[in-house]
């Protein structure tokens, strides 16, 4: 029998897709929010397609303030979409 993959919503596009498919931004214990291209980092995690324009969908309807429950500062953001463009 197959092994199913299991299903994320992008917090971009707000598409279900395949978890391989997408990038996971965590938020640790510390407050810390960062990509996580392992996907095995602890932590609280959403989702993300690996292009440009979902990261900016995202961060421009606050997706990720929402999904953590905080404020994330600019230059986080800007660190985060420059890893992700590195990336893509």
């Amino acid at each position: 029998m197959p092994k199913k993959v299991p299903l994320r919503r992008c917090c971009g596009c707000m598409e279900m897709k395949p978890k391989p498919e997408l990038i996971r931004v965590v938020k640790t214990k510390d407050g810390d929010v960062s990509l996580d291209l392992t996907g095995k980092a602890p932590g609280r995690g959403a989702y993300i397609c690996k292009s440009s324009e979902c990261f900016n969908a995202a961060r421009k309807a606050r997706r990720f303030e929402r999904e953590f429950s905080m404020q994330i500062p600019e230059e986080v953001l800007e660190k985060m979409e420059a890893e992700l463009k590195n990336n893509e």
